[in-house]
């Protein structure tokens, strides 16, 4: 929990207030999981589930299908990486587990409530904070960097919600 906490990239994606805990899962040959939407609460009704996160736990050619299969505007994307790596996706993507068809598939989960409800604006958010972050690197007394970092730091204020 506290490496996912401490990823720049996730934060910066995700912007996590607040996360479930990791929950483990093991598919074995046989093994699938529908086409579904993630609970919109979870926690006894104590957080709202914006972004859903898979962190693959094995390699993926120890195990045959299995893939994630999330469904977006273009089309289905499959997602099988490797041990230790993470996706991120909107928790209100339908999206299901492929079949397992060889070995086993190892994965950690968890639900996260964002300070920015709509995955538009954390999509947006995210790509003017990459933006600002270069800049402050590599300009960072220049009027460009000032205006991107006081336009980041804005909208954050009128999107968050606490």
């Amino acid at each position: 929990m506290a490496s996912v906490g401490q990823n720049a990239r996730f934060r910066s994606a995700v912007l996590p207030h607040r996360l479930a805990d990791f929950i483990f899962a093991r598919y074995q040959p046989g093994m699938r999981y529908g086409d579904h939407v993630d609970d919109p609460i979870m926690g006894g009704g104590k957080f709202r589930t914006d972004v859903s996160m898979t962190i693959f736990l094995n390699e993926p050619d120890s195990y045959e299908g299995g893939e994630l299969v999330i469904r977006t505007p273009f089309g289905d994307q499959k997602v099988k990486l490797a041990a230790g790596s993470a996706v991120v996706y909107p928790s209100r993507s339908v999206h299901h587990v492929a079949d397992v068809t060889r070995g086993e598939r190892l994965v950690a989960l968890t639900w996260i409530q964002s300070f920015v409800r709509e995955p538009d604006r954390r999509e947006l958010l995210f790509e003017l904070d990459q933006a600002r972050e270069h800049l402050l690197r590599t300009e960072p007394d220049s009027e460009h960097a000032k205006r991107v970092d006081r336009s980041y730091a804005n909208l954050l204020r009128m999107w968050a919600e606490l």
